[in-house]
């Protein structure tokens, strides 16, 4: 249970289940508006450590007051993922943010195949940041600049898989586990797999489970805390 004397002088850790939609930006105005009210303060300070998407749902740590401090130690911890990648189409997001480009046949994919391009997308490997990121370019958001229509490449980055487990009893929707290092971005995964397969695949469900040895179970929603920061 938070405290107002905690968010007063050290602030606080909270571990937030973010609702399906919401950006992480509006998980940290809520919550800093929250702040703001019950310590009757014009200004507070409020990050998170790890933008989540907003078709994504799951485990986003909220630093507030002098935790802030502490973002980068969270940023740097490896995150492990569940969800679905969608097999036969995709779109220029690599998610269900925008509409299907171009389809695929998916009638010569084996199980076999799709072991194999899970294990060749396990370990180091370099990866291309999707277009539709929030990576800065010339310091406009790269989504920005894609939803204009403007072609931006930046270098790729080398990430590291820890585990990919994949379970494709839904074909041609696989669900898979991914435990990954920062920086990872799940939907080019998505992207990558379809391409090792001869085909191609969008990211169509994405949850954060872990964050280091955080897990989403431990998490509240938001509206558990709005009731929390209620009762103080």
């Amino acid at each position: 249970m938070v405290s107002l004397e905690e968010l007063r002088t050290e602030g606080t850790v909270i571990l937030m289940d973010k609702p399906y939609e919401w950006t992480s930006f509006d998980v940290v105005a809520k919550l800093r508006n929250l702040c703001k009210k019950r310590l009757n303060q014009k200004k507070y300070k409020v990050g998170h450590a790890g933008t989540l998407d907003p078709l994504a749902t799951g485990l986003l740590i909220i630093c507030t007051g002098k935790k802030t401090k502490t973002i980068q130690e969270y940023q740097d911890m490896p995150k492990e993922y569940t969800g679905s990648f969608t097999l036969g189409a995709t779109r220029p997001s690599f998610d269900m943010e925008t509409e299907i480009d171009q389809t695929f046949a998916v009638d010569h994919i084996t199980p076999e195949a799709m072991t194999e391009a899970a294990l060749k997308l396990t370990g180091e490997i370099e990866q291309n940041v999707p277009i539709y990121s929030a990576v800065k370019v010339d310091g406009q958001r790269m989504y920005t600049l894609a939803r204009k229509g403007e072609d931006v490449k930046i270098k790729s980055r080398l990430v590291m898989i820890h585990n990919f487990d994949i379970d494709i009893s839904r074909f041609p929707i696989v669900d898979f586990r991914i435990a990954c290092s920062k920086g990872t971005y799940i939907r080019a995964m998505a992207d990558d797999f379809g391409k090792l397969l001869g085909s191609g695949a969008y990211l169509s469900a994405l949850r954060r489970t872990k964050i280091g040895n955080f897990d989403v179970q431990d998490a509240k929603t938001i509206d558990a805390i709005v009731e929390e920061f209620n009762e103080l």
